[in-house]
This record gives structure tokens, C-alpha cells and sequence, in this order.
């Protein structure tokens, strides 16, 4: 018999399998964009990146379901969830990536990334009062331990900078995660460009406060920061972040968090290849002990 996903929604395989692949291809080269966007020199700040990025994607994406007379009204109950939810996709969740990439190589960030469905899974247990296996416990020390294991260089070598990146990194998938979760529970009941729309314009006005109040400059990109600009707003926020809506929609949210095992793979790879990141035994170890940690929650989640 088919499970019902976490949303209630029938499961369709064929169209949330091909969204999930955008996602597991196009977020996994954002952390890379994210990196070039706002390292020292490149003319962009973490905020107002993320400001000016959710402003161009919310309005086209407004502007769309515009056009296609699509339903915009939410109920005030919608409107809650797209105001929470988008706070913690965006500013916690994307901001704080933004924020710590300016002293975070971007594969060792989509490595500590990659926690998100551990966190995900322990909300749901503590939301759910789900006693939790044994299994299901040895899954999350083994991720953790993998956290720990990718942190212990930069803690050791890293100055105050480092840490505060490590800490933004932490916080980062638990808000995303936190995030997911409010989304699954609460579905609304508008297409996932006008949620999309909403979300990221939420996003847009948290993102250009938190410039105003830290006194960030204008833009002055380079020509390279620019590139990274476009590429993260029609690829990372048009078409992948409402993908990752629609698959929240048509496949169990445990298959979904499944990208968190693609998008570190990728985003180590392109650091290493283009912008000559490093890869330690630390690394190996820390993502070895991350990966097989959320298999097992993964694993775990099934039989419940």
C-alpha cells in the first residue's frame, strides 16, 4: 500500500522526483554562488544579498502569478504560516549561510548544512512525543558527531570569525529545518509560486532591516559577484526553492530531506574544483559520520 505522505497529499513519484532532482542539483551548486557572492572584495554584503535576491524572485514570481490570475489571497491562518515559515527559510535559514560564507570555505558550509534532517527528525519526535529507539538516538549521535568532527579544525585554528561562522552554521539548519516542518504541518492552500512569492518577500524585508540596522553598504559587485547574483536568484530561488515547495507537496517530507545527502556531495566537489577549497581527513571522517547519521534517521523514520 502507498503511505501517505506527512502532508496528507497523494504521493506522485514521476513530478516530485523530477523537482527533487532540480533541487538536489541547483542548491547544491548554490552554497559555491553564495561563497563568490559575498567573499572579501566582492562588493556584495551577506544581507543585502539575500535582500536584493528574495526582492527580484518575489516580485517576478508575484508578478507571474499575477498574470496567470492566479489565486493570491491567503487566509489568515496561510498568512501566518508563509510569515514564520518564511522568516525561518530565509533569514535564519539562508542569512545565516550568507553571513558565515564570508569566512566559511562553501563545502565545509553545505557540510554542516547537511545536518538539517537531523534536527528535522528530533522536531517531529519532541512535536510527535515519540519515544525514540535506541537506533534512532545512535543515528543522531553519529551525525553529531560528524558535526563535531568537521568543527573541531576550525575551533582549534579558526579566530573569532571562524567560530561565530561555525555557530551561524549550526543555527542555519535548524531554522531551515524548523521551517520544512511548520510548511508540512500546515500546508497552504496557494500555488507554490504565489507561497514562494510570499515567503520570499518576507524574506526580503527581514533581510534589507538587518542591513539597515548593521549599516551595510550599497552593492558594488564584481563582474564574478554578479554572475552569482543571477545565478542564485533564477536558479536558487525562482526555480529551485519552488521546487522544493511543490516536492513538500508531493512526497513524504523524510524523501524530500533526502537532498541534504546530494547537495553537501556537490557543493564539496565544485569548492574543491573551482575555488581550490581544501578536503581533509577531517572532512572525509565528518561527512562519512553526517551521512550515515541521517541515513539512519531516514531508515528509522520509515518504520514509524
Amino acid at each position: 500500500m502507498t503511505k501517505v505522505p506527512d502532508n496528507a497529499q497523494p504521493i506522485r513519484w514521476g513530478a516530485g522526483l523530477t523537482h527533487l532532482s532540480v533541487v538536489y542539483v541547483v542548491w547544491g551548486s548554490t552554497y559555491l554562488a553564495i561563497r563568490v557572492a559575498v567573499r572579501e572584495g566582492s562588493g556584495i554584503e551577506p544581507f543585502m544579498l539575500g535582500a536584493t535576491r528574495t526582492l527580484a524572485a518575489g516580485l517576478l514570481l508575484l508578478g507571474w502569478s499575477i498574470l496567470r490570475r492566479t489565486k493570491l489571497r491567503p487566509t489568515r491562518r496561510e498568512a501566518a504560516t508563509l510569515l514564520a515559515s518564511g522568516l525561518l527559510l530565509w533569514i535564519g535559514g539562508n542569512g545565516l549561510v550568507n553571513w558565515a560564507e564570508q569566512h566559511a570555505d562553501s563545502g565545509y558550509a553545505a557540510l554542516l548544512v547537511g545536518t538539517m534532517p537531523l534536527w528535522v527528525a528530533l522536531t517531529e519526535a519532541i512535536i510527535d512525543r515519540r519515544v525514540p529507539s535506541i537506533r534512532f538516538v545512535a543515528s543522531l549521535l553519529l551525525g553529531f558527531a560528524g558535526l563535531i568532527l568537521l568543527s573541531y579544525p576550525e575551533i582549534r585554528q579558526g579566530g573569532k570569525a571562524d567560530f561565530l561562522a561555525l555557530i551561524a552554521l549550526v543555527l542555519a539548519p535548524l531554522s531551515w529545518g524548523l521551517g520544512s516542518v511548520l510548511l508540512s504541518r500546515r500546508p497552504v492552500a496557494l500555488k507554490p509560486s504565489v507561497t514562494s512569492a510570499y515567503q520570499q518577500l518576507t524574506g526580503c524585508a527581514g533581510f534589507f532591516l538587518l542591513a539597515w540596522i548593521l549599516g551595510e553598504p550599497a552593492m558594488n559587485p564584481t563582474s564574478e559577484a554578479w554572475l552569482a547574483w543571477g545565478y542564485l536568484v533564477i536558479a536558487g530561488s525562482l526555480v529551485a526553492f519552488t521546487s522544493f515547495l511543490l516536492t513538500l507537496r508531493l512526497l513524504p517530507t523524510s524523501v524530500v530531506m533526502t537532498y541534504a545527502y546530494v547537495n553537501p556531495v556537490i557543493a564539496v566537489f565544485l569548492g574543491w574544483s573551482i575555488l581550490n577549497e581544501t578536503i581533509t581527513l577531517w572532512t572525509l571522517g565528518g561527512t562519512a559520520c553526517i551521512l550515515f547519521g541521517v541515513a539512519g534517521v531516514f531508515h528509522e523514520k520509515r518504520t514509524w
